[in-house]
């Protein structure tokens, strides 16, 4: 996982050297999922998100593999997330790249609610989007949690008609992010 997201590093943010500023990263994020559908609730998750936020200017990119969700109701349910309706081998990666709206000091310990704006990609679509997130600035390390929604047709992303009412319209997201200082 840590492979997919170091090119994306090198390429968001130039080496720190001298300037003011500290990389927190992380390859370990938790995002869960669910479908509240009015036949199915379908919940799965991951512990593989990656990424970084760069204090000096406050952008930030994140990505997860699709293929990196565990839970569902079944290996087949699993499956035809992967293949049928993410296509997981032609859209590998689910990313958020942007920077952070609110004037905040990540270097300074406290509770911030901010607003990450940027370009959010789900199934080869890219939107841009504003995403509410709290921040927690403790002892050198960032902890972001969220909670948004995804609609599938903002992506693209179709249902088949026979299973439409097992899989919801719109996604529950929520994230969890534990991140430490690049040293």
């Amino acid at each position: 996982m840590i492979k997919n997201i170091i090119p994306l590093l090198f390429l968001l943010f130039p080496l720190l050297g001298n300037s003011q500023g500290v990389l927190f990263y992380t390859n370990s994020g938790k995002v869960n999922f669910t479908s509240d559908a009015p036949l199915e609730v379908i919940k799965a998750s991951s512990n593989s998100v990656a990424g970084a936020v760069k204090s000096s200017d406050r952008s930030f990119a994140f990505s997860v593999l699709v293929k990196s969700f565990e839970g569902f109701n079944s290996s087949l349910q699993r499956t035809h997330f992967n293949e049928n309706y993410l296509e997981s081998d032609k859209y590998p990666k689910i990313t958020f790249e942007g920077k952070i709206i609110e004037d905040i000091n990540l270097g300074k310990d406290g509770t911030y609610n901010i607003r990450g704006k940027g370009k959010f990609s789900v199934h080869g679509v890219t939107q841009e989007r504003i995403i509410p997130c709290k921040i927690i600035v403790s002892n050198g390390k960032l902890s972001i949690s969220a909670n948004f929604t995804v609609f599938l047709d903002d992506h693209n992303i179709k249902i088949p008609a026979i299973v439409n009412q097992k899989i919801a319209e719109e996604i529950l997201v929520s994230i969890n992010i534990e991140m430490i200082i690049k040293k």
